[in-house]
Formats: structure tokens, C-alpha cells, sequence
């Protein structure tokens, strides 16, 4: 029988999700496996790695299960990942540790002292502003702790090469997650020897560097058992889900912007070759040797929106909340919202940011704070991809992704924010897609990754209202004084 089917598996922070797809790019079955966070103090985030490898395990054998397709009709499988956890592993590669994920904020002094010493010294050269976020930062705060795995380990991975580890007993890293860590040259396409000094570990520790289209060795044929798929299915590795969102949607050329808004958010462009900024606003991660993705994260997305409808006790659904807005003109009537409610990465890069209203008056009602935090978060991208923009030129299109895309107000916001056509994949998947993508590249199935623009099924696309950008571009002067004044606070 014709293999025809390709898998794509995404490492989250809230999940881990398994997605087979036809070679045109349609979904033809899901599963997910929630991934619990704990948070043994103020600030730490930790996730367990055991737990997440067999949530990797049971995502692929239930969407493979879901599909009905024979272990011979998988073509191949790809990883994406979630970017910036750590944890220490002994000489078996066996944990020390828990995973310190990307929300984890104990090194929060080592951020600070890093970027005031070192910051733009390492950002040059690394692509990664100095933040809590970082494994460099982490690692930092683990030595001058004396954080006993830290003392233990024979290794420090990240949770995307502790699955790769379990399953092909190689230890491994893309270009892409390797960039995340803070610890890679994106000049020499290498770990850099003065970070790791800094932080107090060798290369040796670390996995070695490979591109996203690195085909792995075979697949321990025990978890092949468990996953109920051949051993002998290729893998390819892959890369960090911000890469493959891009690749994913089909933001790949110039012009073209990726725009994720989930629970966080970011706003992404590939680019030839390494670019920083001067301001530190933008990060710059290396997909392949050719290219790099430059672009912003930010901490605050929809949890914006949660937070807001879990404080005003809205029992309808996530839908019926942010149609409330429908009824207020863009501005919510002279009321600012600055979304720094979890901190912040891009563009103030400050984790003790703090969210603001502003403007209020007696006569706003809840309508307008839907909308106003609709607009806030919808202001903070904007703000992100003019940074973007000084780097890259400015945009063309807009490709969305992410739990916001499924609201027709906000899409509409965002396209009369931009005043750019948006544009709206039919599946929600696209890292995942991404990743069977390079998969299929480093197979040589297909010529090319500018090959997927014709495989990725995209709706009508979000035509912007004239008027309403040329009143949001008004709004936003007052937005960002607003955020440059209030941010000498924080």
C-alpha cells in the first residue's frame, strides 16, 4: 500500500500534540496530552520529563490509532518544540532535575546582572536578550546556587532532546533550540566557548548541533511497540515551533509575517542570515545555515482575555466574551489597556512589568474592557513588529495562528491595527505541520521548504477597514508613550 501520510509532533508548554496530515497539508487526525506545571515556589515553573516523554508516546500511537492508517502508510515523522527549557541528566540521561520551562523566572537577578555586564556583548552574537526565559540565565542561577542537579549532572538538555535521547539514545539539538539556549554562536553555527566558561560547563555537556532536516537513527523498537508504528519510520528532528509555525502557515517569504496569538503570543519573519537589533527589542534564532527567524515573543496573548473574563465572572463561552466588544468602536471610547499582566518579554524585555488600564471613566461598561484588552494585546504585537519591521522591511502579509484566530473580531482588529490583509489557516496546527514539512525536505520527498506555500489549505483572507487604521494608527502614538513613560515604574 502507498505511504501517504505524514506526522508531526509538538512538544508544547500546556501540551503535547500529535497531528497526522495527508502530503497536501490536511489534517487527518489529532490527539493531545495535557501537560501539567508545577510551581514549588513564586516564579518557578517546572514541568516533569518523564511525563512528557510518555505523553509524546501516547499523542502519536492515539492520533495514528484516530487515522485508521497502517504502520506502512507513515511516511515520516517531525519534531517541533516549545524553546528555552532545561534540565539535568545523569551519565545514563536519566533526570536530576525537573524541566525549568520557559515561564520559569528564579533567575530573574542573573538576567539582570547579565544584561548589565554582558548584555549586548552576548545578545550579538547569541540572537537571544539577556531574560529569565533563557537557559543561559538558568544555568547561571544554577551555579551560583550550588542547585544540586546542577552539581550532579553529566548533561543539561532541553525536554525536545530528553524525548530524542529516550527514543533514538542519541544526544541531539537543531540549530533552532540550540540558538533558544543562549549558549550558541549563530556566527560559527556553534556552541560558544566564553558562555559556557560563564556558566561554568563544557561543550561536552551539550548535545551536538544539527540542521532541522537531520534524519535520526533509527527508533528504539520498545517505543516504536508502545507508539504501535513501525521502527523503521523515519524521523527527521526538526525544529524550535516558532520556526515551524512560520514555515507552517507559509510565512516564509519577504513580507511575510507569522503572527501567533495563543495564551502568549509573537510576531516572526525569516530573514537571510543573522540579524540583531541595537535597541535588544528582537531576537534572532538560526533555522538552517542560510536562514534565521527574527521576531518578538510576548508573555501576554489571551491570558489577557482569561484573566479578564475569570475577574468579571463571565460564564458564556470564550466566543459569546469577546463578541461583548462587537458593540464599541475601535479606541473602547479613550480607554487604553497595557497587557503586561504575566510580566514581559518583547519589547520591554522587563519581567516586572506590570499590566495597566488607563482612561477610564464612569461611563465604561464591560464591553469596553473586553475590547480594550482585545486592542491592548492586538498594540503590544504592533509594537513588537516595529521593531521587527527596522530589521526586516516592512510586512506585506499576515499569516495567523494560535487560540485568538478564531475570533472574527480580533482578526479584524489585527488587520486594521496593520492595515495588512490577514490571512487565517484552516488548521490550527501549523507548527506541526511545519514540522512534517522539514520532515518530508529532509527526506528529499519534496524539492524544497518554499514548496509548502502549495499545500497549506487558507481561508479568505481579513480585508483591513481604511478608516478604522487610520484611527488605530492615531491610538497607537498614545499607546506608546503611554508604555515608554509607565515602564520607568516597573
Amino acid at each position: 500500500m502507498a505511504k501517504e501520510f505524514v506526522i508531526g509532533v509538538d512538544i508544547g508548554t500546556t501540551s503535547v500534540k500529535a497531528v497526522v496530515f495527508n502530503l497536501n497539508g490536511s489534517v487527518i487526525a489529532e490527539a493531545e496530552k495535557l501537560i501539567p506545571s508545577d510551581y514549588p515556589e513564586q516564579g518557578w515553573v517546572e514541568q516533569n520529563p518523564i511525563e512528557i516523554e510518555q505523553f509524546s508516546v501516547q499523542a502519536v500511537k492515539a492520533a495514528v490509532e484516530k487515522a485508521g492508517i497502517q504502520k506502512d502508510e507513515i511516511t515520516a515523522v517531525g519534531f517541533s518544540s516549545a524553546m528555552h527549557s532545561l534540565l539535568c541528566v545523569d551519565e545514563k540521561g536519566e533526570p536530576l532535575s525537573q524541566a525549568l520551562i520557559w515561564a520559569d523566572g528564579r533567575s530573574l537577578e542573573q538576567a539582570e546582572q547579565l544584561k548589565k555586564e554582558k548584555g549586548y556583548e552576548i545578545y550579538s552574537k547569541t540572537g537571544l536578550p539577556n531574560h529569565p526565559m533563557s537557559p543561559l540565565s538558568k544555568l547561571l542561577w544554577m551555579k551560583e546556587t550550588e542547585y544540586e542537579p546542577y552539581v550532579q549532572a553529566n548533561y543539561f538538555l532541553s525536554i525536545k532532546e530528553y524525548v530524542l535521547l529516550k527514543w533514538f539514545n542519541q544526544r541531539v539539538i537543531d540549530y533552532s533550540m540550540a540558538a533558544a539556549s543562549g549558549l550558541f554562536n549563530a556566527k560559527t553555527l556553534d556552541w560558544d566557548e566564553d558562555i559556557l566558561n560563564l556558566v561554568g560547563i563544557k561543550s561536552e555537556q551539550l548535545s551536538k548541533v544539527v540542521p532541522p532536516t537531520e534524519i535520526l537513527p533509527q527508533i528504539n523498537k520498545e517505543v516504536a511497540e508502545r507508539m504501535g508504528i513501525s521502527h523503521d519510520v523515519p524521523f527527521v528532528i526538526g525544529a524550535a515551533d516558532g520556526q515551524l509555525a512560520n514555515l507552517g502557515i507559509g510565512a516564509i517569504s519577504k513580507g511575510e509575517v507569522a503572527l501567533t496569538a495563543g495564551t502568549s503570543g509573537a510576531i516572526r519573519q525569516f530573514t537571510k542570515g543573522f540579524q540583531v537589533s541595537g535597541s535588544q527589542e528582537t531576537f534572532c534564532y538560526t533555522f538552517t545555515d542560510e536562514y534565521s527567524i527574527v521576531g518578538g515573543p510576548t508573555n501576554n496573548g489571551g491570558i489577557a482575555l482569561q484573566w479578564l473574563k475569570d475577574l468579571l465572572n463571565y460564564e458564556g463561552s470564550f466566543d459569546e466574551f469577546t463578541a461583548e466588544a462587537e458593540s464599541v468602536a475601535p479606541g473602547a471610547e479613550g480607554m487604553l489597556f497595557l497587557p503586561y499582566i504575566n510580566g514581559e518579554r518583547a519589547p520591554l524585555w522587563n519581567q516586572q512589568a506590570k499590566g495597566n488600564f488607563y482612561g477610564m471613566t464612569v461611563t465604561h461598561k464591560k464591553e469596553h474592557f473586553v475590547r480594550a484588552v482585545l486592542e491592548g494585546i492586538t498594540f503590544n504585537l504592533y509594537q513588537i513588529g516595529q521593531a521587527l519591521e527596522k530589521l526586516a522591511g516592512e510586512p506585506e502579509k499576515i499569516y495567523v495562528n494560535g487560540g485568538l484566530s478564531r475570533s472574527p473580531l480580533w482578526l479584524q482588529i489585527l488587520a486594521d491595527m496593520f492595515g495588512k490583509e490577514v490571512y487565517v489557516s484552516e488548521s490550527h496546527h501549523s507548527a506541526a505541520w511545519g514540522a512534517a514539512w522539514t520532515a518530508l525536505v529532509g527526506l528529499k520527498k519534496v524539492e524544497s521548504f518554499e514548496e509548502i506555500k502549495r499545500n497549506i489549505p487558507m481561508g479568505a483572507p481579513i480585508v483591513p477597514n481604511e478608516k478604522n487604521h487610520e484611527k488605530y494608527a492615531s491610538i497607537y502614538q498614545k499607546y506608546e508613550r503611554l508604555a515608554k513613560d509607565i515602564a520607568k515604574y516597573f
